[in-house]
């Protein structure tokens, strides 16, 4: 008897990360491998020339410690910037977290990238609920006074930066998605291109000569000079081995000649 298989049942949808918890109560699984890649190149090419690299902190997806009278409450920015802090030298003196009451040095500038849920609350759209903490747009604008707060959507390619102007944040204008902070003689702008084996259009840092290259790109910038300085050697090589060749075959002509001399009984040294 012909038999048919069972009907199969709906395909089930399947979680997001943002659907589910992570190990701390009441917060999504951050970060995603974007967020992990997009701050790594932000911090491997931030290279103000106004600030020595052991004055900078760059820091990822660490917690931020903003208020002594609520020590428990902080925010966790993507990707902040410190200036005129002495950065760790020795591993154990690495931070656990960032504690505004005891650096004593507020974020010059701080980065957050959007995620399905935080849209709202980055771009201040929230209001702070009764016995919370405050929202990260709160924290940033009222209490740390950050200079400089940038949020990019990845999701709608959209790059939005704002300036503390007196006590409030206002919209930055920005030609070609770039923002140029004279204070580091640095910007920041939307580039598309591969970082870390992944293509897409990624938040970086750029100078006066254009991107600040990446180790990577230095390393293929040196391979390349090696290669050329490779082939101008060979190059010089090769027409020295020519110049060798002419001479001897010039070398070889007049012996012959000089050969043909002594058969006709003339003494090729004493021609005049």
């Amino acid at each position: 008897m012909y038999q048919t298989d069972p009907p199969r049942p709906p395909q089930e949808t399947m979680p997001t990360m943002y659907d589910l918890p992570s190990e701390l109560i009441g917060e999504s699984g951050l970060p995603d491998e974007f967020h992990c890649i997009q701050a790594d190149l932000l911090s491997e090419t931030c290279q103000p020339l106004t600030y020595p690299s052991e004055e900078i902190l760059l820091a990822s997806d660490l917690n931020l410690y903003y208020d002594p009278r609520h020590t428990l409450w902080y925010k966790r920015p993507d990707w902040y910037m410190v200036l005129g802090l002495p950065s760790a030298s020795q591993q154990q003196d690495l931070r656990l977290s960032y504690v505004i009451w005891q650096e004593g040095v507020v974020p010059f500038l701080i980065v957050e990238l959007l995620s399905p849920g935080t849209e709202q609350e980055d771009l201040g759209k929230t209001l702070q609920e009764v016995n919370r903490p405050p929202t990260k747009w709160e924290v940033y604008e009222r209490i740390l006074r950050v200079p400089y707060y940038v949020v990019y959507d990845r999701y709608e390619n959209h790059l939005r930066a704002f300036q503390l102007i007196g006590t409030r944040y206002e919209a930055i204008s920005l030609p070609e998605n770039r923002l140029w902070l004279e204070e580091l003689e640095l910007g920041l702008g939307l580039w598309q291109g591969s970082y870390q084996q992944t293509t897409g259009l990624w938040l970086r840092w750029y100078n006066a000569a254009g991107w600040v290259p990446t180790r990577g790109e230095k390393a293929e910038q040196e391979r390349q000079r090696a290669e050329q300085e490779y082939q101008r050697a060979e190059q010089e090589y090769q027409r020295a081995e020519q110049e060798r060749q002419r001479a001897e075959q010039e070398y070889q002509r007049a012996e012959r000649l000089a050969e043909y001399l002594r058969s006709q009984g003339v003494d090729p040294d004493n021609l005049s």
